[in-house]
């Protein structure tokens, strides 16, 4: 009993919160976990704790290192670092607010990320929409339809006449138009099929399946190689939606649009992502927003 209580009192114990991401439904969006105050807490025990908890993303935030920043945070996949997270972005943001770590300064606060620095808006009102604004979006390789549809285990008729491409806002992403929800609620892919669609040497990268809707678009994505298997919510991949299909004339370009992307209804966790269009054709950058809804509270020891 000794040498147990000497065990635990070299650990250490980290209050964390798990929170509902792109909803305003407990149980449904994507589930975060955010540990508020993760000081000590070095890169090895972050990733496992990230493997340990199982979501798509744990962020840690840490005091600002950096002038003009309000915090700076860490996102974990279960598998690695993110240098940029949508979800991630807005459930930290609620979460520091709510327990009063940072205040929102004239509407929004900055946070620094690997990426750089991020700033972040806040509506006013109860239950507010927070809102990313996305890095600036490089364009990649096109795909072949053909090779896409296989991938996907769907056939060719099912994808629209536009050719897949690859963008990166910080999280590389394959866009891949289908015809109908139908088509994107039968596709799938695996780490292997992930692989031969890009190359065995390419860096890992999502895939995002959609089809536009009177809405704006209907999503699912897939991040096997990041150790997601299927992603409920993606507000890094969000914003290339809008300029993918603003590029291919699937919505509006004018400055002030407004759509939304419905993701995660085939697994359960539907969520709806926001999105403005700042200037024609996104020149004053594009906004992805979403709520956030508040689940579990607890707490974890670790060496």
């Amino acid at each position: 009993m000794r040498v147990r209580g000497r065990y635990l009192m070299t650990m250490k114990t980290y209050r964390y919160r798990v929170v509902d991401v792109f909803t305003e439904k407990r149980l449904e969006g994507n589930p975060l976990a955010v540990f508020p105050e993760a000081s000590g807490l070095d890169d090895e025990t972050m990733q496992r704790i990230a493997n340990e908890l199982n979501l798509a993303e744990t962020v840690f935030a840490f005091p600002a290192s950096q002038a003009g920043h309000d915090a700076r945070v860490r996102i974990f996949t279960p598998r690695r670092e993110m240098p940029f997270a949508g979800h991630a972005r807005i459930g930290v943001t609620f979460v520091l607010i709510d327990e009063g770590l940072v205040t929102a300064r004239q509407g929004g606060i900055v946070l620094q990320e690997k990426i750089g620095p991020v700033a972040v808006r806040v509506d006013e009102g109860e239950q507010p929409l927070i809102w990313l604004s996305t890095p600036p979006i490089r364009s990649g390789p096109v795909f072949d339809r053909l090779l896409c549809a296989e991938a996907l285990g769907v056939a060719a008729d099912d994808l629209l006449d536009i050719p897949p491409q690859l963008l990166d806002a910080g999280n590389p992403t394959v866009f891949i138009p289908l015809r109908s929800r139908d088509a994107v609620d039968r596709a799938w892919i695996d780490e292997r099929l992930t692989r031969a669609l890009l190359g065995s040497d390419a860096t890992p990268a999502c895939v995002f399946v959609f089809t536009p809707t009177a809405e704006g678009a209907y999503s699912r994505m897939f991040a096997p190689e990041y150790g997601v298997i299927e992603d409920p919510a993606t507000g890094s991949s969000t914003g290339p939606l809008a300029a993918f299909m603003m590029r291919h004339g699937l919505v509006s370009s004018a400055s002030g649009t407004r759509f939304v992307s419905e993701q995660g209804r085939k697994m359960g966790r539907r969520s709806l992502l926001h999105v403005r269009i700042n200037g024609a054709q996104g020149s004053e950058g594009i906004e992805v927003g979403g709520h956030v809804v508040p689940v579990t509270v607890a707490s974890m020891t670790v060496d």
